[in-house]
């Protein structure tokens, strides 16, 4: 955990407070912020030595609206980037799914291969990168094993072995024949700084291509990336990755409660046996090299009408046994329930971004340690705050106090705080529920 006082750089310090005061989760500078989640943390991090040994997991992390999903999937993002993983990661939307008719499922490979980081391009975008990587130490390495240079003949005959030997292990894979001729086209239009067939490779791993005669008469495949297959080629990127040098691939999917909301009981039951198959897949050693883990609502996953659990090979494989209680839970079960932020994690959080908000504008910190406690109680003091209250609500509510004190000078803190407007404001957090009135049609 970083220092109380440790200096937050201005753009990482503004980038945090205005997307926390959003209602989003900032991309950079988690570090300054973290508090609790240590046994989620932890559970998700013996995953993360299992993949890298050439395994497999997959986890569900379920949590209500703001208490914290998107937050513990940006934290072990950003570690397993640093531990040398390549990360893709996506919201499902209702035009993003895992399965769909109309390219849902193509719209969600799509997103996650934009999304796709390394440590070296945190933003997204990596995958020219990773395969230029692969290739340059590819020529490195024959280079130090030959002592040849790159002018000798027989130094693009050594390279080409090598790139074969790791496109060949490739082929026993589903798909993976072809896969390993996109790579190998690839390879070659690097090595002739041929940047047009490069682009094309490209696009076929974006799975940009729509029909199968455009590919085909563009790059001499006649198979292209679809709604079925998508996940696929996923299980390809990961063994590719790993033999391109990096420790694995983690896949994060958020926002499972688009699936729940899908109005049609048969496209609903299509996605629940596309996670099915990744959920199997993880576990049966089918693929390698390979983290998934989803986010979703209690709601999304647990209600045995619409949710992961009106699934019944998913509800039997996911629901907690008879000892799971309160206080003793099973961190490597294959769902992790995000239990509340305790009052105490949350005023170390409000301690930090009072530091963070003092340090962006540069004044000294007037809010007191005494002023903290007395916001954090009128928080938790709320009506329905015991089953309503996320960390979301409370840290928007605090940022915008900051932001008043420092925007009006003779505003006073515990004026603030002791208004009636403030003190026992009925929470505004959103219940879980919120989507029991969609109306269910089927076909």
């Amino acid at each position: 955990m970083p220092e109380k006082k440790r200096r937050v750089p201005k753009r990482i310090a503004q980038t945090v407070l205005n997307s926390l005061k959003g209602g989003v989760v900032p991309r950079i500078g988690l570090p300054y912020i973290t508090v609790g989640r240590k046994d989620e943390v932890a559970a998700l991090l013996h995953d993360v030595d299992i993949i890298a040994e050439g395994g497999a997991s997959f986890r569900f992390i379920v949590g209500r609206y703001g208490s914290g999903k998107s937050f513990l999937l940006q934290t072990i993002r950003n570690y397993v980037m640093d531990k040398n993983f390549v990360v893709v990661d996506g919201d499902l939307s209702p035009e993003r799914r895992l399965q769909g008719t109309k390219g849902q499922g193509l719209a969600t490979y799509r997103e996650l291969i934009q999304n796709l980081s390394t440590k070296t391009r945190p933003e997204g975008g990596a995958l020219t990168l990773i395969l230029d990587r692969w290739i340059n130490s590819v020529q490195t390495q024959v280079a130090q094993e030959t002592g040849l240079n790159d002018a000798d003949p027989k130094f693009e005959q050594e390279v080409d072995k090598k790139i074969y030997a790791v496109i060949s292990n490739l082929n026993e894979l589903v798909h993976g024949f072809d896969f390993a001729k996109l790579l190998n086209m690839y390879y070659h239009a690097y090595m002739a700084d041929d940047d047009k067939t490069k682009s094309k490779v490209i696009k076929w791993f974006r799975g940009e291509y729509t029909h199968k005669t455009e590919a085909k008469k563009e790059l001499g495949v006649s198979v292209i990336i679809s709604d079925d297959d998508w996940y696929e080629y996923l299980k390809l990127f990961a063994s590719f990755f790993r033999q391109a040098g990096y420790s694995g691939l983690m896949v994060m999917i958020d926002e499972l409660i688009n699936i729940f909301k899908i109005p049609n009981s048969i496209s609903r039951q299509y996605n629940y046996e596309k996670i099915l198959t990744m959920y199997n897949d993880t576990l049966q050693g089918k693929a390698k090299y390979l983290g998934i883990i989803m986010a979703g609502t209690p709601q999304a996953v647990e209600d045995r009408r619409r949710g992961v659990y009106s699934y019944e090979a998913l509800r039997s494989r996911l629901a907690e046994g008879k000892f799971a209680q309160d206080g003793a839970r099973d961190m490597y079960a294959p769902v992790i329930k995000l239990e509340p932020l305790t009052a105490e994690e949350m005023l170390v959080l409000t301690e930090k971004l009072a530091d963070m908000h003092a340090g962006l504008y540069g004044y000294e910190r007037t809010i007191t340690d005494d002023d903290l406690a007395k916001f954090i109680k009128i928080e938790y003091a709320r009506i329905g705050a015991d089953t309503n209250i996320t960390p979301r609500e409370i840290i928007r509510d605090f940022i915008e106090l900051l932001d008043i004190v420092w925007q009006n000078p003779k505003t006073k803190i515990e004026d603030l705080l002791n208004s009636e407007q403030f003190s026992y404001a009925k929470s505004e957090a959103v219940s879980d529920n919120k989507d029991d009135d969609y109306t269910e049609f089927t076909i």
